[in-house]
């Protein structure tokens, strides 16, 4: 089961400490993490944040269309589970694993509460008499224990029995394998939709005095952006960077607007570009004046997005 970073939860037990001490120090040090996703059970849901009214302004418009798309196809994924807001639709947590990942990383992350009861006749609606029925027809009776008399040293006559404590939480062993593949299958859904980066053109045009201007597009094809807007808010991970090798630099800029030649230059370093974010589904494009006419390679370093590079000849 996946460690759980609910911090009131965590003074209960020093070895809660030690482990969610061990996943914060591990996602700290690798801020090529993207999205996260774990898993507890159970009510069939697909969970996202905010745990708490008060930190819905974090989440903005964006991103929520991006979490929307994912828990979305999460639901036609995963049969009888619901895409969830945590403090509106469940109760609210503070201090929660979704918004320690998005709040303070900026990492997509959903929690799925594994195995709802609709998987016990594939239909919605809630049937007092299901449970004995499956229990009875699909179990053999192997989760319910008979009532009978203990005589119990405090109490008196009692009854015991009932049903099993793990029945109706953990999904029965007969259908975990259905239900871990269609839970993995949403698990590289998400992952899909990390930034992809390509640089999809490069582009040469001769200017005057010998020089050349060189124009790269880069191109992100999923959902992600190489930054969340809460990373972009608190500047959580570096820049993306965008440079070019192999010739003269003699100025280098972001392409704002190309149809009207809008450009922002970047006078220090021009060769190496720095890139705020590389939106999900969109294009970055960059341009340099050059000297030279040498075979030159750009390289696109994203801590998210990965590291890729393309020359020209």
């Amino acid at each position: 089961m996946a460690t759980r970073l609910y911090s009131a939860w965590c003074l209960q037990a020093s070895f809660f400490v030690t482990e969610t001490r061990a996943v914060a120090d591990f996602v700290l040090a690798h801020p090529n993490i993207a999205g996260a996703q774990s898993f507890h059970n159970s009510g069939g849901m697909i969970l996202r944040g905010p745990g708490a009214q008060e930190d819905l302004a974090t989440y903005n418009r964006q991103d929520i269309r991006i979490y929307d798309a994912i828990g979305k196809k999460g639901e036609k994924m995963l049969p009888g589970y619901r895409y969830l807001t945590v403090y509106k639709d469940l109760y609210s947590v503070f201090g929660g694993e979704l918004d320690w990942f998005y709040g303070s990383r900026g990492i997509y992350t959903f929690t799925n509460e594994i195995f709802t009861s609709f998987a016990y006749y594939k239909k919605r609606g809630r049937d007092r008499n299901q449970t004995y029925d499956f229990d009875k027809e699909l179990l053999m009776g192997d989760a319910f224990t008979p009532w009978k008399e203990y005589d119990h040293p405090t109490y008196g006559k009692i009854e015991v029995g009932g049903f099993k404590k793990n029945f109706g939480r953990a999904t029965p062993g007969f259908m975990l394998e259905e239900e871990a593949h269609r839970n993995m299958a949403f698990t590289f859904y998400h992952a899909q939709h990390m930034p992809n980066l390509s640089i999809s053109n490069i582009s040469e045009k001769k200017i005057s005095g010998g020089l050349k201007e060189i124009t790269a597009t880069i191109k992100n094809d999923r959902l992600m952006p190489t930054h969340a807007s809460q990373d972009l808010k608190y500047n959580i991970t570096r820049p993306d960077y965008i440079s070019i090798s192999g010739v003269k630099v003699i100025a280098g800029m972001l392409v704002s607007n190309e149809d009207f030649n809008v450009n922002k230059e970047q006078k220090v370093n021009p060769a190496k570009l720095r890139v705020r974010n590389i939106p999900g589904n969109g294009v970055v494009k960059v341009r340099w004046i050059v000297k030279g006419n040498s075979k030159f390679t750009i390289t696109v370093d994203s801590a998210k997005g990965g590291l890729l590079s393309k020359s020209n000849k």
